[in-house]
């Protein structure tokens, strides 16, 4: 299953993950994603989205960047890559590849804007994540977070996930501790009721 947890479950989901009513649910997130992106990084060249997985939220945010000149998702599981791959074939601005938000294979400051879109709560590692996405990220730049940041995870702490960033306190520790600064947080509007409760968005500058 590699660094990640359940990389072969979302490979086994691949051909139709932008379908159904998840499908749904996953584009109305990052669509919001995309939203607070644009607001709190107007200007980026250089985008990475880490967990791309079928490339959606790259896709957006290709159409609300048109002056960026890189555009990269990063996922673990290779049909993912394949469906991401595929989907932005006419757009060549957009390139595709398996990684891990441990390991990013690029140098010191190449991106502007990094995203994340539900991906975070899959690392295996997620301070070893962060720390690398304040490594490729430009002085200045900027991350957008979103997943599942809530003190209704609380008892999850104490079974399943213990020693994860699942609520706002323990997510901005991470982020500080790995040097980001102006963290904020955003609730997500236009999804179901309970998910919007479940999930919010951080940004923060390196």
């Amino acid at each position: 299953m590699g660094r990640y947890r359940d990389v072969e479950a979302f490979d086994d989901r691949a051909a139709g993950y932008e379908t159904g009513w998840r499908g749904d649910l996953h584009h109305r997130i990052a669509d919001r994603t995309a939203e607070i992106a644009a607001v709190t990084a107007p200007a980026s060249l250089r985008i990475l989205d880490v967990g791309c997985g079928t490339g959606y939220l790259l896709r957006r945010l290709a159409d609300g960047y048109p002056n960026a000149i890189q555009l990269v998702g990063v996922d673990p599981a290779p049909r993912m890559i394949a469906e991401a791959s595929t989907a932005a074939a006419r757009l060549a601005r957009l390139t595709f590849m398996n990684g891990f938000a441990e390991d990013l294979p690029f140098a010191d400051g190449t991106f502007d804007l990094i995203v994340s879109s539900t991906s975070f709560d899959h690392w295996a590692d997620q301070r070893a994540g962060v720390v690398e996405l304040a490594r490729v990220l430009t002085p200045g730049g900027h991350v957008v977070l979103t997943d599942l940041f809530s003190a209704l995870l609380l008892p999850t702490l104490l079974t399943s996930h213990r020693g994860r960033a699942r609520t706002i306190g323990r997510a901005s520790e991470v982020l500080k501790c790995a040097g980001f600064r102006s963290i904020r947080w955003h609730n997500l509007s236009g999804i179901l009721t309970l998910a919007r409760v479940l999930i919010r968005t951080v940004t923060a500058t390196n």
